[in-house]
């Protein structure tokens, strides 16, 4: 199999395939809100003093919010 076709012998790219990101945004964004609530209720992930967990929670969060934003302004500009 050789590495380099000529042009004349490529196949086309295939078209792009069409995906909702908007609810693949949304489901992670619940899974990070499920995850914060189960790190508040467990008391020792709050005894212990370590802000991992919760910290964590928070920036899957914040950059969940950062990437729905970021998924609408695109899908606006394609329009």
């Amino acid at each position: 199999m050789p590495l380099f076709l000529p042009p004349s012998k490529a196949k086309p790219p295939p078209p792009p395939l069409k995906t909702d990101d908007r609810r693949a945004v949304l489901v992670g964004l619940g899974v990070w809100a499920v995850l914060l609530v189960v790190a508040l209720a467990v008391p020792e992930v709050r005894s212990t003093g370590e802000g991992r967990w919760l910290g964590s929670c928070v920036a899957g969060l914040a950059l969940g919010l950062v990437g729905l934003a970021h998924v609408h302004r695109r899908g606006r500009r394609s329009r």
